[in-house]
């Protein structure tokens, strides 16, 4: 029997809304085989994961997604990483200050818009030390200004809307060197979402190739075909290693089912060789 798997996932910890043990769960009433927590800018999810992953039988890779610091919006994920060293934990404590400086930002950009929450109306919402935009979405939703979660991003939240806020943030080259300090591989997330022409971004993947990229997301849920073929044309070109994932995160992102995504998705088990 063929075996899938789902590289790309997020809990509580960051802006997902299953706990991490929920998370790894339900990978198996999926029937999932392997599967990588891969939560926004913090690892605090991992030992959760871990401990359930032995519970019900289900292998769980580290992961984390590392937002980096470019023209547009760019993540790389770190997969199959030791949490025990310090070299992530030590960057991901000052991005939580970081975090915190933005969101009194958005809330200042919301105020000017007619629309006003507060810190404590995002911390109402937070499960966990780390607080963003998901949290502000929530916020937004609760006191009325939105309909829904899509909403608050589509309108608002995402890049180029009327309240996004910059965030400082690693630059791609210091999450390559974190990860890799750590023993894990760094692969460019959802290449769709840079908004690169092709040419663009098979520029961005040759430099970072010579930083240390180890791979791309070469499967993912909102890669057409077409965009697939051109994906991972690009990384057997530069010698790149594959990774996949669904995105998911539970009901803020609907439509996005843990291991199949909208559908489409079938990630082979095969690509766990890619983190050995």
């Amino acid at each position: 029997m063929e075996k899938y798997i789902d590289l790309h996932t997020h809990s509580t910890c960051s802006d997902g809304t299953l706990s991490p043990s929920e998370v790894i769960k339900l990978a198996k009433e999926k029937g999932l085989s392997a599967i990588a927590l891969t939560d926004h800018d913090t690892i605090d999810g991992l030992t959760e994961a871990i401990e359930a992953g032995k519970k019900y039988g289900v292998q769980v890779i580290t992961g984390i997604e590392f937002s980096v610091n470019t023209d547009t919006e760019m993540h790389m994920l770190g997969l199959g990483f030791n949490i025990d060293c310090p070299h992530i934990r030590e960057v991901l404590d000052e991005m939580i200050i970081e975090r915190e400086k933005r969101n009194y930002i958005v809330i200042e950009k919301l105020a000017e818009l007619g629309m006003y929450i507060t810190i404590e109306d995002i911390l109402a919402e937070a499960t966990s030390p780390v607080t963003g935009r998901s949290q502000i979405a929530k916020a937004m939703m609760k006191k009325g200004y939105v309909s829904s979660l899509k909403e608050a991003f589509d309108e608002y939240l995402y890049f180029g809307r009327p309240v996004f806020v910059e965030r400082r943030s690693i630059s791609p080259e210091k999450a390559i060197e974190l990860i890799h300090k750590s023993g894990g591989k760094a692969f460019l997330a959802h290449l769709n979402q840079t908004e690169k022409t092709d040419e663009e971004l098979y520029n961005i993947l040759s430099n970072l190739k010579k930083a240390g990229l180890d791979g791309i997301e070469g499967y993912y849920t909102e890669y057409t075909e077409e965009m697939s073929i051109r994906y991972r044309k690009m990384a057997d070109d530069l010698g790149l290693i594959l990774s996949g994932g669904s995105d998911f995160h539970g009901e803020n992102k609907a439509g996005y089912e843990l291991g199949t995504g909208k559908g489409n998705l079938r990630i082979p088990y095969e690509l766990i060789e890619n983190l050995r």
